[in-house]
């Protein structure tokens, strides 16, 4: 996300990037950064808990204001639980029904994917009508996709 942020911050659009892969984060050199040390993909709180969700949200706004060195991470000190057993669950890959290691994780692609034909129908009519600023990287992703064989 740090890659796609500094482009959106090139054309003009102020970013900060939510993440709980601080190393990752680091090497990207985002505009600015927030780092929650939550399981991947819940950065933004836990489920059904809307005042956390409430006060991550205002941290990461407030960035916009403390933030004065590109790269710079702050690091937000809420907790995803009273003690760290939780890492020991979602930091390693289950194993797969032939016994081998395994990763849950979906497949990933170099294109992008859909929740179903609508929604790509929708992305692709506004990208082609132009209203789409967030969108800055799929009109690339179309040529390519168009010119893989797994198109």
């Amino acid at each position: 996300m740090g890659l796609i942020a500094r482009e959106l911050e090139s054309r003009g659009l102020p970013t900060v990037c939510l993440s709980s892969a601080y190393s990752i984060t680091k090497s990207v050199n985002p505009p600015r950064a927030i780092y929650l040390d939550f399981p991947l993909g819940r950065t933004a709180g836990k489920p059904n808990d809307p005042a956390l969700q409430r006060q991550i949200m205002i941290e990461a706004l407030d960035a916009f204001a403390t933030l004065r060195q590109p790269g710079e991470i702050i690091t937000l000190t809420h907790r995803w639980s009273d003690d760290d057993g939780w890492k020991d669950h979602a930091m390693r890959p289950k194993p797969r029904s032939d016994g081998r290691a395994g990763d849950d994780r979906v497949e990933r692609f170099d294109r992008p994917q859909y929740q179903s034909e609508a929604d790509r129908a929708a992305a692709e009519a506004n990208l082609a009508a132009g209203e789409c600023p967030g969108c800055v990287f799929l009109a690339e992703s179309a040529r390519n996709a168009a010119s893989s064989p797994l198109a």
